[in-house]
């Protein structure tokens, strides 16, 4: 069966973080080195309501994560992965649509994101997603080091 980011299998459930979700979104975060590395803490903090966040439930197990926070009259995109054997099938797309239904609920005006220079796979995706580059801060990431470049995409005004 194709399962391109079109056709995603039995619709997989994304719904917000809860507590008993930290573990399995640390698994996905340890086996993706290239998204900030949170603590158990950080992530408890999500499920208590301090930040938004959801995760993308496919066979009973958790495949991707994203959180964010909103920001004035923005929403920011704080950490954001798909667990390897589900990339390239639609559950980042799902994630990062879910956050921004999220922002129309209260008009965000924007969604930004900061994401490495050198990773040339998300900046891809995000590009494909309508995220355009708009400030670069030098030295930003460490272990290694790296730029970040600073992604904006323009949302929706919500519909009275």
């Amino acid at each position: 069966m194709d399962r391109s980011e079109d056709s995603v299998t039995d619709r997989p459930l994304t719904r917000t973080i809860e507590y008993g979700d930290v573990e399995s979104v640390l698994s996905i975060q340890r086996s993706s080195p290239e998204v900030a590395q949170w603590t158990a803490e950080d992530y408890n903090r999500v499920a208590n309501g301090e930040m938004a966040g959801w995760v993308v439930v496919e066979d009973a197990h958790i495949v991707g994560f994203l959180i964010a926070r909103h920001i004035v009259s923005d929403i920011e995109i704080l950490n954001f992965a798909v667990d390897a054997e589900s990339r390239r099938r639609g559950i980042g797309a799902l994630l990062l649509q879910r956050s921004i239904e999220w922002g129309s609920g209260f008009q965000a005006e924007n969604a930004i994101l900061e994401v490495r220079a050198s990773n040339q796979v998300a900046l891809q995706f995000y590009e494909r997603h309508g995220f355009k580059s708009i400030a670069r801060r030098l030295r930003y990431y460490s272990e290694p080091a790296d730029d970040a470049l600073v992604l904006s995409k323009p949302l929706p005004a919500r519909k009275l």
